[in-house]
């Protein structure tokens, strides 16, 4: 659809700056950007949007995005997985660079920014590879990758951990030259050898290979020191359990420049879930207890986590649809994540709608250092947005799905709310909760 003059007529605004009128709110949208923000607004030959009863939030931005493309295409392509993150109400998602080829080349992230451009749905912006073929053993081209049309400012080896603590110091030196962050993969790889689930009795009575929790918090432990000795940022990706929230908090209250991330699965779903042998629950970092859940909940409502981010993770069917312990690892989580943090959090007083902006949309855009995204809902602002009614909801279904693939843990399962519109620069990418008609 191409970009109209738009008038959002009697939406409730939130956008994480100081309260709004808790009235309704119409928002004028000219030339990509909003025009105007009031009461009774006009504007004649604007296409008019119904939004009584919906939240207008800014546009979500992901920090942790698999779309798979170049290399991986069965899975997801860049074109479907913006397809799938504006029907999640996102404007924004960050590339991660476990690709093929990877992405730890300038010519490899313009690539995937073109692509982005190219499909229009979401700003896709690419995060480069830390080390070469994420293999650990040297630096990528990180230099050259932030000197690109890309810019890129976020360097991790997602999938994998930077493991070797002298390459990590090293990468943590460079980015600090141009204002770059270290997101990384916090696995110590002897201690999760062969692991299938998380530690613990679960995984004693079921017989799986554990995933020890102390694995994460060992390597986070160690390069808040490694951030704090050399003066740069670290971001933690996917933090999942209650002593990897108590080493972020010591940091932070210590001064060191860390952040770091929460996914809606862990916020939600508990080991209890692998009794079933279902490999939609395979993920890494696995599942945790209960006792993990509730404390990154604690965690992000106190501020020790800073945002959620999805770690979408398409996989064919066929690669779920096996033994556990051949099945890979990885959810889609763009399409339900709003609705599983107003689950998670908002259902449970948690979070507000404005906390939910925060750590939505304006904290990974600051982190991700992406001009135009997570900005305030006025005049004057590029005109992101999501409209999220937070009175429906329903069985989570695969028609609720708009990626290429179906590995959602969700599947059936009931959760709040619906996105009802997305606006990326003012182009309508979900319409009255439709998505979008793209050649994928």
């Amino acid at each position: 659809m191409t970009t109209t003059d738009l008038l959002v007529r009697g939406a409730r605004v939130h956008d994480g700056t100081p309260p709004h009128p808790t009235e309704a709110t119409d928002i004028l949208i000219r030339d990509g950007r909003i025009a105007e923000v009031g009461r009774g607004l006009q504007a004649g030959g604007a296409q008019v949007i119904d939004a009584d009863g919906l939240i207008a939030l800014p546009g979500l931005v992901d920090l942790h995005t698999h779309l798979r493309e170049p290399g991986y295409e069965a899975s997801e392509t860049i074109l479907t997985g913006s397809r799938a993150a504006a029907a999640g109400g996102y404007s924004a998602v960050f590339a991660m660079p476990n690709t093929s080829p990877v992405a730890d080349t300038a010519g490899v992230v313009e690539q995937e920014l073109a692509l982005g451009e190219a499909a229009g749905l979401v700003t896709v912006q690419p995060i480069g590879a830390v080390t070469l073929g994420q293999k650990g053993q040297r630096l990528a081209e990180i230099g050259a990758m932030a000197a690109s049309r890309a810019r890129v400012r976020v360097f991790s080896d997602d999938g994998n951990c930077v493991w070797d603590p002298l390459i990590m110091r090293r990468a943590l030196e460079y980015v600090k030259a141009f204002d770059g962050v270290i997101a990384q993969h916090a696995q110590d790889p002897r201690l999760t050898e062969g692991a299938q689930m998380n530690e613990g009795v679960v995984s004693a009575e079921l017989g799986l290979a554990g995933w020890p929790a102390v694995a994460e918090e060992s390597i986070i432990a160690r390069d808040v020191l490694l951030a704090e000795h050399v003066g740069s940022r670290l971001h933690v990706c996917h933090l999942s359990t209650a002593g990897s929230v108590d080493i972020i908090r010591w940091a932070k209250k210590r001064g060191i420049n860390v952040t770091c991330e929460v996914t809606p699965h862990h916020l939600l779903l508990t080991d209890e879930l692998v009794r079933g042998y279902d490999a939609r629950f395979k993920v890494n970092p696995p599942l945790r207890r209960e006792e993990d859940v509730q404390a990154v909940r604690e965690g992000l409502a106190d501020g020790t986590i800073d945002v959620v981010a999805t770690d979408h993770a398409p996989h064919p069917a066929e690669a779920k649809a096996c033994e556990w312990p051949a099945a890979a690892n990885g959810m889609v989580g763009l399409e339900s994540a709003l609705r599983v943090v107003h689950a998670a959090m908002v259902h449970t007083g948690l979070l507000d709608w404005d906390d939910v902006a925060q750590v939505m949309s304006r904290t990974p855009a600051r982190i991700g250092r992406l001009g135009g995204h997570g900005r305030p809902i006025a005049a004057g602002e590029p005109a992101h947005l999501a409209l999220y009614d937070p009175d429906a909801g329903g069985a989570f279904g695969v028609d609720d799905l708009h990626g290429r693939s179906t590995n959602s843990p969700y599947l059936g399962r009931d959760l709040p709310g619906s996105v009802r519109w997305t606006l990326h620069a003012g182009r309508v990418t979900l319409q009255d909760g439709a998505a979008i008609e793209v050649n994928a």
